[in-house]
């Protein structure tokens, strides 16, 4: 060791110094300064200060230096983000790319609301010219075929769905559905019309399961639950027009024939229409056809939604299987069999709600009040469903599904009980019935606001994307059946028990499904169909954070 490196011990410091890299410069300074206390006591405190302060200040650069990078670091990642979400508010199309393809398939509920009315005036007539005039079981009969047309293409809707997808099954479906309205108004004989009704009815029946389907598959997540209120605003546009229509069969016998050909016209407007319509992405994946279902969604939803849209789709295809051949067996097993519970229950509440009960015999209200006119007592009802469902529109995705469901049901209830009130306790008359006709009114407005829309919109969202199809047919059969045995039975449990004890039961299943909706719903708003199912299904993995 030479003579400078024994007078001079900060030279070794520096030397040392030299042969670290700056991050480790600390620790070798440590070194230093134990080698000086143990040789050169001397100079030991000296070397000691110098190698503190050497120590303290690369200590404080090196976590500064740390500091800066972690802070940058944070900046970027927070930048991304934000720029990300920019990108995607940017990309946001909003519901107009999607509304022409779900305005098209909603036709489909115009034909249901319109064959819904179109009976209802000229059903008088059509019974003098064909021979059953004075008969009530056949022109009940007349009536509730339709139903059970709507039944059997309901069952028949799931396989064909898988099988041709949302868009050739629509149009296919339109076939019977034309036929129908062409032989019913060629109709000679009673047969012929039973006939026709019941191909009309078999045409309704698998588009009523398949527009909710479509409909929920193509909207964006976030117009989700507005664009799906279009098929009840559709429903109601069809009957105000029946009705509109049905007006002038009292001044022409042979108006009928022509109310049916009318019919017929938006069944080919239709078939032309879905040909540009686009195919449910969901579909579209898992027939394979995955370059197809990322056009659609760069065209419906944006560019910036593809990748993760295409994520969730294939995630959940891998868990619960991606093929086209689901069974019927798979219903029994969980989830899918809660879903089908609860999609099979809420249409057996909103049936024997009475919805159909009100609405086809609301005419037996308006005549106590001094409105004679069938067809003006059915427009007023028919409108205020058509304002319902405007509402429905505007709230269903800034309420919510399950929040709509109990409001509406609990208005419902509230309505039919007003009218009991009415009915039951003696006071004016005149008062008695303006409350009839407010009660009647209302419930059919809390109905479109709520237990109408939100029924068919949120067993699809519920339901996987391997069962839907079946699902949504369980639903609807639930419902063809329970909306024919409430038609079929209502005048004769009104005559049996009186309106009071009728409508006093309606509004009780109206609690009822109030309570049902606030155990069983999970609310679906803002949150993609396969969120849904992955937070539903406990096959399942769980993300680690």
């Amino acid at each position: 060791m030479t003579l400078t490196a024994i007078l001079n011990p900060p030279a070794i410091t520096a030397k040392y110094s030299q042969s670290f890299s700056s991050s480790s410069r600390y620790d070798a300074l440590l070194h230093i300064n134990t080698t000086s206390r143990t040789i050169y006591p001397s100079f030991y405190n000296f070397s000691s200060s110098c190698a503190k302060l050497t120590i303290c200040a690369a200590k404080k650069k090196h976590h500064q230096h740390l500091s800066e990078v972690i802070t940058d670091k944070l900046d970027a990642k927070n930048i991304n983000l934000q720029d990300k979400e920019a990108s995607e508010e940017i990309d946001d199309l909003g519901w107009l790319p999607c509304f022409p393809h779900v305005l098209t398939a909603s036709m489909s509920n115009f034909l249901f609301g319109y064959h819904i009315g179109v009976m209802n005036g000229p059903i008088v007539t059509i019974a003098k010219e064909l021979g059953f005039e004075g008969n009530t079981i056949l022109e009940g009969l007349v009536v509730s075929i339709f139903i059970g047309g709507a039944f059997l293409g309901s069952i028949a809707s799931s396989s064909l769905v898988d099988k041709l997808g949302c868009r050739r099954t629509l149009q296919l479906a339109m076939i019977p559905l034309i036929l129908g309205a062409i032989m019913s108004a060629q109709a000679h004989g009673l047969d012929e019309l039973l006939l026709g009704r019941f191909l009309v009815g078999l045409g309704i029946g698998v588009n009523t399961v398949l527009v909710s389907i479509y409909i929920s598959e193509v909207s964006p997540t976030k117009y989700r639950g507005s664009l799906g209120s279009l098929c009840q605003i559709g429903t109601c546009t069809g009957i105000i027009v029946s009705l509109f229509l049905g007006i002038l069969s009292d001044y022409d016998p042979n108006w009928w024939r022509t109310m049916f050909y009318i019919s017929s016209l938006p069944g080919f407007a239709l078939v032309i229409g879905m040909q540009f319509a686009v195919e449910s992405p969901r579909w579209l994946c898992k027939a394979g056809r995955l370059d197809d279902a990322r056009q659609v969604i760069s065209n419906l939803w944006g560019l910036s939604k593809v990748e993760k849209a295409m994520e969730e789709f294939q995630t959940v295809m891998k868990t619960d299987g991606g093929d086209l051949r689901s069974r019927w067996s798979e219903l029994l097993e969980e989830p899918n069999s809660k879903v089908a519970f609860i999609g099979g229950a809420l249409f057996l509440l909103q049936q024997f709600a009475g919805i159909n009960g009100v609405l086809y015999f609301s005419s037996l209200t308006f005549r106590d009040v001094g409105i004679t006119s069938s067809a003006l007592a059915s427009l007023c009802v028919g409108v205020t469903n058509f304002a319902g469902a405007l509402g429905a529109l505007y709230f269903i995705d800034r309420q919510g599904r399950q929040r709509l469901l109990i409001g509406s049901y609990m208005g419902m209830a509230i309505s039919m009980f007003l009218v009991v009130y009415a009915i039951s306790f003696p006071m004016d008359e005149v008062l008695s019935h303006n409350l009839s006709i407010l009660g009647t009114l209302m419930y059919i407005f809390t109905f479109a606001i709520g237990a109408g829309p939100a029924t068919g919109l949120i067993i699809p969202e519920l339901s996987s994307s391997r069962t839907r199809g079946k699902i949504m047919t369980f639903s609807f059969s639930v419902h063809w059946v329970c909306n024919f045995l409430v038609g079929l039975f209502f005048l004769e449990l009104v005559k049996q028990f009186g309106v009071a004890p009728v409508y006093a039961s309606f509004g009780s299943v109206s609690l009822l499904a109030a309570a049902f909706s606030f155990k069983y719903i999970v609310e679906t708003k803002g949150r993609s169909l396969e969120e849904i199912e992955m937070s539903l299904n406990l096959n399942f993995p769980t993300k680690e954070e």
